[in-house]
């Protein structure tokens, strides 16, 4: 899909919303379509200013979740901006064989910058979405000299008495990060890496982040173990929510000494076969010793 230029210009606003669409209430993005972006980025063409794909997730009647993303062919010029809608069809029929109850919810794109282009693109993704807006979420990488990394959320109203695909208003809508415990490390990381103040936004080598895991780790094992000394010596009262939770936490302690000691039960049984084959050889020898005697 190629659109060529318009002489109209996109209107955004920066605060307020149109009186005539129901906004979600809240935007939340999952870490994998959040890395999904990025590596999208990172693989761009020298001649890209911005990568573009879609977003997929679910919605409710005051929230749209985003789980996944993938990316979309597309290139821009100061003539024309074209899509691969082709492309487009194909991968989101291939993931909603994988992720059936995923739905497309809207698309994003790198950089901060809202343009004709990107209400074009938004008109198009509107017509997979409908008759829900469809949700633009723009991702500010940081690269960029002078530029706040930082994620922000749209979604858009057409504007004007005839309504045109280039003439809209986007509206900005809260957006948030959730993840869970087992996605923290690598949220950390991409924190860790933006506070480093590298030009580069190279990731913290793995030696660093192995020494920070440890750090962290012996971190919490002092907490815990303050913890239960204060409530052993009656200084703190005892919570069993906490101590149910430290049980469950440890007991993968329990199947280390299971291992341990199964693995001695083994070490002990070969010493003793070892003991008993060396008693029998023993005794072997004496026969033969005896019967050497009694024959001579």
């Amino acid at each position: 899909m190629a659109l060529g230029p318009t002489s109209s210009a996109v209107h955004i606003t920066s605060s307020g919303q149109h009186s005539s669409i129901r906004t979600p209430q809240n935007i939340v993005v999952h870490p994998v379509a959040l890395f999904t972006i990025l590596d999208h980025y990172l693989r761009r063409t020298d001649q890209q200013d911005r990568v573009i794909g879609t977003l997929l997730g679910r919605r409710t009647e005051s929230e749209v979740e985003i789980r996944s993303a993938f990316a979309v062919l597309h290139s821009e010029t100061d003539e024309q901006v074209a899509v691969d809608m082709e492309y487009h069809r194909t991968m989101y029929e291939l993931h909603h064989k994988v992720n059936p109850k995923e739905a497309i919810v809207g698309w994003y794109s790198t950089g901060s910058n809202l343009n004709t282009y990107s209400a074009l693109i938004q008109n198009f993704y509107s017509l997979d979405t409908a008759p829900h807006p469809a949700v633009h979420i723009t991702l500010n990488t940081g690269i960029v000299e002078g530029e706040e990394a930082g994620v922000k959320a749209y979604i858009s109203a057409p504007v004007g008495v005839t309504p045109k695909a280039e003439n809209c208003v986007f509206v900005p809508v809260p957006v948030e990060l959730r993840f869970h415990d087992a996605e923290r490390s690598g949220v950390d990381l991409l924190v860790e890496t933006q506070k480093s103040g590298s030009t580069s936004q190279q990731p913290i080598p793995d030696l660093e982040v192995l020494e920070k895991s440890i750090q962290d780790v012996s971190s919490m094992l002092d907490r815990v173990l303050a913890y239960v000394q204060s409530v052993i010596r009656g200084e703190t009262k005892g919570d069993p929510a906490i101590g149910r939770y430290l049980m469950d936490t440890l007991g993968t302690s329990v199947g280390v000494g299971e291992e341990i000691g199964g693995f001695n039960g083994s070490l002990q049984d070969t010493l003793m076969i070892s003991y008993l084959a060396n008693l029998v050889r023993s005794q072997a020898e004496v026969s033969a010793r005896l019967a050497l005697t009694a024959a001579s």
